[in-house]
């Protein structure tokens, strides 16, 4: 387990170190994000191959590269269409100026890495104990949750995208469909998913592999998603204010009235 930890870390600096490259003739420090999900699924693989084989071994492999290359295309196509490096990374780089490149390596593209080492603990650990404990009802049980969140975020991620795609949405607020019980149905289905892989992780009995989704919804939360992105929305769409006070910030629930 010690050697497959330690491997997959290496592994990840490699993959992280050649995202940052790629970065570096495009300026553009958004493609870390891009390369967020496949990192996950290059984990399993790796984890996987150092590992005896096993059922486990091979449905996380599967499960992850689904939401991985999901995740890629959806945020890559956002990237593209954008044509320019996210406000954050923008907001970096004109602190930084000309060490930008060299800040990033370790402020963005390592930082992201040491967070996709932790997150992906479920997959290093039902990768490397996998072969010991046949599929079972807890596997099944944690296949139902992925299944729910990945449902979940690409619904959300399918009809955020058709509403930004409307000119007649241009500054106002997207309260239908999923988004009328959350404010960010994404995240929330983000986060559901790595309890269903970590519940097959924990399968194996490496109930410590929980952290990794614990981690995943404490970022989704209150540092890179629902609070670094409700930061300064107010002020852009002001009719977010009354959304906030009707609509439930992660977990879906039933809207509530305007006092």
């Amino acid at each position: 387990m010690t050697g497959i930890l330690a491997t997959c870390a290496a592994a990840i600096a490699v993959y992280m170190v050649a995202v940052w490259a790629l970065s570096l003739p495009l300026r553009d420090a958004s493609i870390a994000d891009v390369f967020w999900g496949p990192g996950f699924a290059f984990v399993a693989i790796v984890a996987a191959s150092l590992s005896p084989p096993s059922a486990r071994a091979t449905l996380l492999v599967v499960l992850t590269s689904a939401w991985g290359m999901r995740l890629a295309l959806h945020i890559g196509s956002r990237w593209r269409k954008k044509k320019e490096e996210d406000r954050r990374y923008q907001a970096m780089r004109a602190t930084w100026g000309d060490r930008f490149p060299v800040v990033s390596l370790f402020t963005v593209f390592l930082l992201q890495g040491a967070l996709l080492w932790v997150v992906s603990l479920p997959l290093q650990a039902g990768a490397a104990l996998g072969a010991g404990s046949p599929l079972g009802p807890i596997d099944l049980l944690g296949v139902v949750i992925f299944a729910s969140g990945l449902a979940f975020e690409a619904v959300g991620d399918a009809q955020l995208s058709r509403f930004l795609a409307d000119p007649a949405s241009r500054g106002r607020v997207m309260e239908t469909g999923l988004w009328r019980y959350t404010r960010h149905p994404n995240y929330f289905g983000d986060a559901l998913l790595w309890w269903g892989l970590g519940i097959i992780g924990a399968a194996t009995g490496a109930w410590w592999c929980l952290l990794g989704p614990a981690l995943m919804t404490f970022l989704l939360v209150r540092v890179s998603g629902v609070s670094l992105l409700e930061k300064d929305i107010a002020g852009r769409r002001p009719e977010y204010v009354a959304y906030v006070r009707r609509t439930s910030a992660f977990v879906p629930r039933p809207p509530s009235r305007d006092p």
